[in-house]
């Protein structure tokens, strides 16, 4: 896992990732991140908007924005996920966040098997605040069970079709060590967990005390999602956070 660079702008640090989004995110010394909650998934452009205005009545900058989870209304295949994610990143290069090159905005992307959104939404985000003495917080982006960044996901996914117990079980171990990688080059572990979500429409309660469980990714719950990830043939997905100020934003 690459080590973290700061994006100063933003008061958070942040794990280099891919051009859509980076693997994860820290808040700097004497900042917290927030995250806000939507009770209705609101359509990408307007989502942008709503996350726009609570920056202001904040009295944050841009910049500020960390993290974002969005719902999209089905699995993209690899061509279409590249075209989403540059309509995505289209917005964060407009507020300056995103130079073209590096994106330090963490983002899960799932589609929910049931009562999907039309079009891609904004379901949460989080993003920075002054906060002199705050707890360490920090944001991990979703993962699915294949590696970022080396081309066609679908020529790396872990038991690829194999959507067994065993197959995804061993889904379920990959994605629970990148979540550790992930942590740990922010300088974090399970025990600094507010909350573990988990994204899938297949059986995981076989493996869920032995796998999930007794490494402590439970600490807090774990909220399943019945969603899958956001590219065909990719079936799980995780995210965690150590976020200790949330609410839900009705709109």
């Amino acid at each position: 896992m690459s080590s973290t660079k700061v994006y100063a702008p933003g008061n958070y640090r942040f794990i280099p990732g891919v051009f859509q989004y980076s693997a994860g995110v820290a808040a700097e010394a004497g900042f917290r991140i927030e995250r806000v909650r939507l009770l209705k998934p609101v359509p990408l452009a307007d989502g942008f908007r709503l996350i726009e205005r609570t920056l202001q009545a904040a009295g944050r900058p841009l910049a500020a924005f960390c993290a974002c989870e969005l719902r999209s209304p089905a699995p993209f295949d690899e061509a279409g996920f590249e075209a989403f994610n540059k309509e995505y990143v289209g917005t964060l290069a407009h507020w300056g966040i995103f130079d073209g090159t590096v994106n330090p905005v963490a983002r899960s992307n799932v589609c929910p098997e049931v009562d999907p959104p039309k079009v891609p939404s904004v379901y949460a985000f989080s993003y920075t605040v002054a906060a002199p003495s705050a707890v360490p917080s920090f944001v991990v982006a979703g993962s699915g069970e294949a590696p970022e960044g080396k081309g066609s996901y679908k020529e790396h996914v872990i038991s690829r079709g194999d959507v067994s117990i065993e197959g995804m079980r061993s889904k379920a171990r990959y994605v629970l060590a990148e979540m550790e990688n992930r942590m740990h080059a922010l300088g974090f572990d399970w025990p600094d967990t507010t909350a573990t979500q988990l994204y899938t429409v297949h059986n995981i309660h076989p493996f869920i005390a032995e796998e999930i469980g007794r490494r402590g990714a439970m600490r807090g719950g774990l909220t399943w999602h019945l969603n899958r990830p956001p590219i065909v043939e990719l079936e799980y997905e995780m995210d965690c956070r150590g976020v200790h100020f949330e609410r839900v934003l009705a709109v």
